[in-house]
């Protein structure tokens, strides 16, 4: 019996600030951006979207194909939660219209949360194949204005239905673990934005990557040669490419410039229009990979890195289904991406700046969203959320 991912869908907000537009205003080179990083839009989160109403969006095609008593545990995880205590899941249980029987929890470790989940969700359902687990990660990047993770922000959700004998992705069991105590990057609580080294971050997401790898070596029989693809964590697109780069030269790869990036260009169309999306980066990447990539990868292998600052990383593997074709929502995700809101500069202020109230004060908010699901209120410490 094989588990692994039966369905993936995601989401992103219907605002987005092309990179030209910021590169205008802080009269630099596009290229600064659109090759430098390896990004040219940012996601950006309507006032009345957050973690919650992204990931309801994101999972609910889903639901809606398997049903609501389907799912019997939802693994929600985000760096971006909105309570200390309250899993961010339960609002999006009752959004779902999930039964009251399901399992909910919230996971959180920066970027590296979704696969904990995942891999916690292959664990569930190989121990009662019967049974479906709903993952969802879902998270806004922030960072300060006019620092330079700035242009590197975005938002975006991410669901995926885990279960046995999956249509899409068998994941094997083997995995290769790394965990290191950095201050990359972190986010205290009184903070909304992150403190991050950028280049202390990117040394040692390099340093996680060869460790995981080199773990992965020792538990599983795979060499680098067995995978046609890899899928990265991704902060932005250029981090993927240095990353594959780097596990290419530690394998003595032989394989030139071009064909090394040939196995990761797939993946990064997306991340391109959305931005970083944290712990979702790395399953829209997948996902990204899935649906644009041109030829049948059905039993095609592919190699995951997936990296959260602080630092916990894993690298693990994945063989593409026969059919996968059949089940994806291309379609539907490609005119999510077209249908969706340029702003100007003095927009992407406001909604930057739009107030979030941290002291209980009431604050109702006029719909924006285009999604299913939306945040009405702040009223007395309670977030309302409802479905349109």
């Amino acid at each position: 019996m094989s588990v692994g991912i039966d369905e993936i869908s995601f989401y992103t907000s219907n605002y987005y600030l092309d990179l030209r537009t910021l590169a205008e205003v802080q009269k630099t080179d596009t290229e600064k951006y659109y090759q430098g990083i390896g990004q040219e839009k940012m996601g950006m989160a309507a006032p009345d979207e957050d973690v919650v109403t992204m990931a309801a969006n994101a999972a609910q095609p889903l639901i809606e194909r398997v049903g609501t008593d389907a799912v019997t545990t939802l693994m929600f995880a985000t760096e971006t939660g909105i309570d200390q205590s309250k899993a961010a899941g339960i609002y999006v249980h009752r959004l779902l219209g999930l039964h009251d029987n399901c399992r909910v929890v919230e996971l959180k470790q920066a970027c590296y949360s979704a696969t904990a989940a995942l891999q916690m969700a292959c664990a569930l359902v190989a121990r009662q194949p019967e049974k479906k687990v709903l993952v969802v990660a879902s998270d806004i990047a922030r960072y300060d204005l006019d620092s330079p993770g700035e242009a590197t922000q975005g938002c975006g959700a991410v669901a995926m239905l885990i279960a046995a004998d999956p249509r899409l992705i068998e994941i094997d069991p083997e995995v290769g673990n790394y965990a290191e105590d950095v201050m990359d990057f972190w986010r205290p609580n009184y903070r909304a934005t992150a403190l991050v080294d950028g280049k202390y971050s990117t040394k040692i997401y390099l340093r996680s990557l060869k460790k995981a790898w080199e773990n992965f070596c020792e538990a599983s029989s795979l060499a680098f040669g067995d995978f046609s693809h890899f899928c990265y964590h991704l902060p932005f697109g250029k981090m993927a490419q240095k990353a594959h780069q780097h596990l290419a030269k530690v394998n003595r790869s032989g394989l030139d410039a071009e064909q090394v990036e040939a196995q990761i260009a797939d993946s990064l169309h997306y991340n391109r229009a959305i931005g970083n999306s944290y712990s979702a980066s790395m399953y829209i990447g997948l996902t990204s990979l899935l649906e644009n990539c041109k030829h049948n990868l059905a039993g095609s292998r592919i190699g995951f890195f997936s990296y959260g600052s602080g630092c916990v990383a894993e690298f693990f593997s994945g063989k593409v289904v026969d059919g996968y074709q059949h089940f994806l929502h291309r379609e539907r995700h490609h005119n999510m991406l077209e249908a969706r809101t340029e702003v100007d500069y003095t927009r992407y202020l406001e909604l930057y700046r739009y107030p979030d109230p941290r002291d209980g004060s009431e604050c109702k908010i006029e719909a924006e969203t285009t999604g299913r699901f939306r945040l009405a209120a702040i009223r007395n410490h309670k977030r309302e959320y409802i479905a349109v």
